[in-house]
């Protein structure tokens, strides 16, 4: 029976509260991933920060208005609303917009459990946690994981 441990990825790139949303997305893109684990300062687990996070949050951003006319961008709102608007947007840290329950799942659980997890919660990514308190992260599995083993049994990813 395949479990956690087989299919997860080993080496979690992390963030921590303080990490900047311009920080994040930059790590999310350059590694081609949608999301991290949120440590504290003694690497433990206190959440996950998703693109969708990044998504959600632009939905309560005012993004200025802007009309092109004869080939020329128009802004449509003052200088000073929009470089507000840009030193609010750049001032959001990890911390305004992690998800601080994170679903995780121990080494030793089955494959099945996980995906009906994955399924039922909604979720697309799952921090692999031992220790006491089941803080320390030792692996995240994403949906990607979950289908190299169907496609694989039995080999590590």
């Amino acid at each position: 029976m395949l479990t956690a441990k087989d299919i997860m990825t080993k080496n979690v790139t992390t963030v921590n509260a303080s990490t900047t949303i311009e920080e994040l997305a930059r790590i999310l893109m350059e590694l081609k991933i949608s999301g991290v684990p949120v440590v504290d300062d003694n690497e433990n687990l206190i959440g996950i920060v998703t693109e969708n996070d990044l998504i959600s949050r632009d939905k309560r951003l005012h993004i200025p208005t802007v009309m092109r006319l004869f080939d020329a961008f128009i802004v449509l709102e003052s200088q000073s609303k929009i470089e507000k608007e840009i030193k609010r947007m750049t001032a959001i840290t990890v911390n305004d917009i992690y998800t601080k329950d994170a679903i995780t799942v121990a080494e030793g659980t089955p494959v099945q459990d996980i995906a009906t997890i994955m399924s039922e919660k909604k979720v697309h990514l799952i921090p692999v946690v031992e220790g006491k308190n089941e803080k320390k992260i030792i692996g995240i599995i994403g949906k990607i994981d979950l289908i190299k083993g169907i496609i694989r049994p039995g080999e590590s990813a």
